[in-house]
């Protein structure tokens, strides 16, 4: 079994390391995975690691993390009577080439993993679906589920949390890396769901025209153009993590900004304290969205199976509206998964690109 460790104080430092992989335990399936998307999501996972536990999902050695991917896995080992070799499931994996899982709660369409270190964290992370009886999957678009699909349903939970608080009051909703794949979820649900509000995409000059081309906002302006934006109630969505940006942002809108909420860190060597939340702000406080809190809570409210339909119904709208909008470039080995982390610290991905990983 081969993982690539992560160094958690210096994430580019990063290396694959060779295991044994050990007996398999009573009750519990090997998994061999089969391929996973590296995007800045992943990024977002190894940054703010520590403080919302996303290195404790799959142990490593003291100082190391192994950051987690979503993708597909394939059972080479089974010792649970429910699960038999072959079977394919989709869901939270590590950067590596195997995993053990220890199912509960095992229905026909999916699992959790009862493995006593993931039980503190979000339920979210620990289930897993089995693909033989997922309705949202498309076996012609495993590559989109990947890449878009948890950054998807993110942007999914901020629309319906903002349009159950009517938008603060907004008119106007200005989304920072309006390139990135969670940005794009956003648009797309707000743009069919809230179509009353303006989305304003804000991006790099280099990518102005992609994002223009997605179609997904109604105005488009790349990070040198804040003073552009007009004086009107509006709320801000950060991806970027940016906190000069958000300075500006803050400044220049004042008491039109009605709300300010924080994301990503796509712009990880600007995202200062607090994922850019920066020092003092005019305006309200910039509040990190924790979408596994958010999923919890639409789940309880509506029950799984309308949640799961509103989610589903979304989800094929935007892959209406943006499913084609990006090549995707397939990677075997997991030196390249490695390779591609540290590039995609960087900043160094094109956007219109989306990374498969096979191990």
């Amino acid at each position: 079994m081969k993982q690539v460790h992560v160094d958690k104080s210096e994430l580019t430092n990063a290396e694959v390391v060779e295991k044994d992989e050990g007996a398999l335990a009573d009750n519990a399936v090997r998994l061999a995975i089969e391929s996973f998307s590296v995007t800045a999501n992943n990024v977002t996972y190894a940054v703010v690691g520590d403080g919302f536990g996303y290195w404790n999902f799959f142990p490593a050695p003291e100082g190391k993390g192994i950051v987690p991917m979503w993708g597909h896995a394939k059972v080479i080992e089974s010792n649970h009577p429910e699960f038999a070799v072959g079977e394919r499931v989709y869901g939270y994996l590590p950067m590596a080439t195997h995993l053990d899982v220890l199912p509960g709660k095992v229905t026909k369409g999916g699992f959790v993993d009862m493995a006593e270190h993931r039980q503190p964290m979000s339920p979210i992370y620990n289930q897993y679906s089995r693909l033989a009886a997922d309705p949202e999957h498309d076996p012609a678009r495993e590559g989109e589920r990947m890449i878009f699909g948890p950054l998807f349903k993110t942007g999914f939970l901020i629309e319906y949390f903002m349009r159950s608080e009517d938008w603060f009051g907004a008119g106007q909703v200005i989304l920072t890396s309006a390139s990135s794949k969670t940005a794009m979820g956003l648009a797309s649900v707000s743009k069919r769901r809230s179509p009353q509000v303006k989305r304003i995409g804000l991006t790099s000059a280099g990518n102005v025209q992609f994002v223009k081309d997605s179609g997904l906002y109604d105005e488009v302006l790349s990070f040198d153009a804040v003073g552009d934006i007009a004086g009107e109630p509006s709320v801000t969505v950060d991806f970027a993590g940016n906190a000069k940006l958000l300075g500006q942002l803050h400044h220049h809108l004042g008491d039109n900004l009605k709300y300010s909420c924080l994301v990503g860190a796509t712009h990880i060597e600007e995202r200062g304290a607090g994922l850019g939340a920066g020092g003092d702000l005019p305006g309200p406080t910039p509040t990190l969205f924790f979408a596994p809190d958010h999923a919890v809570a639409l789940f309880k409210e509506h029950g799984p199976e309308k949640a799961g339909a509103m989610v589903a119904e979304s989800w094929h709208g935007f892959l209406e509206d943006a499913g084609g909008s990006i090549d995707i470039e397939r990677h075997s080995g997991i030196e390249e998964a490695r390779s591609v982390f540290v590039e995609m610290l960087g900043g160094k991905i094109d956007p219109a690109k989306g990374i498969v990983i096979e191990p």
